[in-house]
């Protein structure tokens, strides 16, 4: 088969995070199992217009917002036998926010990637951007798309789409998997300071302030390390100041960013939402448990509470929870262990698997042909 992923951002982006990621993964997948896979995403400084990595064409066009368009031409093209996108067979439309309305620019079977929804992230995009999305996202995705395969990565994000209305029966938990531990690790210094963590992308609702909070309530060998980039970065050292306690990192090598969480003692995702937080099971692949919001819903999955990590409800309990850890070393071993044994039980291999077996079984539906929408 043909498929086409539509995705605003790509994993070369400087602001990729995990659901790149997990959409690159399926698709490298894809690939080795004999489908032609094109991925439309969003341009960037210095990026190519057109790639081809791990058996995937990439096709690079348009900003943030403007990739939207430019996919919807392409699409009606491919649809008139023009261009790219001609004699595509399936569709997987990822709906970050807002959606690509793939089925109906290119009539074919469609399925709805969403990680979680955006209600709490709209309002950093400023207040009419933020309304205009929400009422794409709320209102007008789960009408377009009630009769669409909707695929998501968590139960409390599945819980997230049917109060918005999309079908219980229409939607498919396909959980992410997780890379395995690269065989040599850089070896870190031994400083005889107890190391924090997080690994996130660098932008407000991740709200990594909470962890630089948490970390300066606590006694000065007690120090943070922030894995990651984003465009809210400068605002973060600012907040940071002069602190010689916190280390943003930045964009780190794989090896490097491994060698940092096996270190830490503790991984902190204070983030205000998550489909699922892949930085969990990460850290948890080297024993080191997370503490996080049960309000960011796809950490409910993620997260044990009270077995692989822990689950609080606001930033006083989050420094609670974390000096609890940090003093009771045998409940955070406990607890590391745990997440260990539950990090085991993905892969990106049973991703792939799953996605593609839904992808294949939508490539018998009837499309819609050379239909105008």
């Amino acid at each position: 088969m043909k498929i086409l992923l539509l995705y605003w951002r790509d994993t070369t982006h400087p602001q990729g995070g995990g659901s790149e990621r997990y959409l690159e993964h399926v698709a490298r997948y894809l690939s080795d199992r004999g489908h032609e896979v094109i991925y439309r995403t969003a341009a960037h400084t210095d990026c190519r217009r057109k790639s081809v990595r791990d058996g995937i064409t990439f096709y690079r066009g348009g900003g943030k917002l403007g990739v939207y368009p430019r996919a919807a031409i392409m699409m009606l093209l491919g649809r008139c036998g023009i261009g790219s996108l001609k004699d595509v067979d399936v569709v997987v439309d990822t709906q970050n926010g807002i959606p690509f309305f793939g089925q109906f620019f290119s009539g074919k079977p469609t399925v709805l990637l969403t990680h979680h929804c955006h209600r709490e992230q709209w309002p950093v995009a400023g207040k009419l951007l933020a309304s205009l999305g929400w009422f794409l996202e709320s209102r007008i995705s789960p009408r377009v798309h009630r009769n669409t395969q909707v695929v998501t990565v968590s139960a409390p994000s599945k819980q997230d789409l049917v109060s918005l209305g999309f079908p219980p029966d229409n939607i498919t938990i396909i959980h992410n998997g997780v890379d395995p531990i690269p065989t040599t690790l850089p070896q870190l210094e031994d400083d005889g300071r107890i190391h924090v963590v997080t690994l996130s992308r660098l932008v407000p609702h991740k709200q990594i302030e909470h962890a630089i909070d948490a970390v300066r309530g606590l006694p000065d060998n007690v120090v943070l390390d922030i894995i990651g980039s984003g465009w809210w970065e400068d605002k973060l050292r600012d907040y940071i100041g002069a602190d010689s306690r916190i280390t943003l990192h930045g964009q780190v090598t794989e090896d490097y960013k491994h060698a940092l969480l096996a270190r830490a003692a503790v991984h902190l995702m204070p983030s205000r939402k998550e489909g699922w937080g892949l930085a969990v099971v990460e850290a948890a692949q080297h024993r080191v448990p997370t503490v996080g919001y049960a309000s960011a819903g796809g950490l409910r999955d993620s997260i044990d509470d009270g077995v692989t990590g822990l689950l609080v409800s606001d930033p006083i309990e989050l420094q609670a929870a974390l000096q609890r850890l940090l003093i009771d070393d045998d409940f955070r071993a406990t607890l590391g262990s745990a997440a260990q044994l539950k990090a085991q039980d993905y892969s990106w291999e049973e991703t792939g698997r799953r996605f593609a077996d839904t992808l294949e079984a939508m490539g018998e539906v009837p499309s819609l042909g050379n239909q105008m929408v």
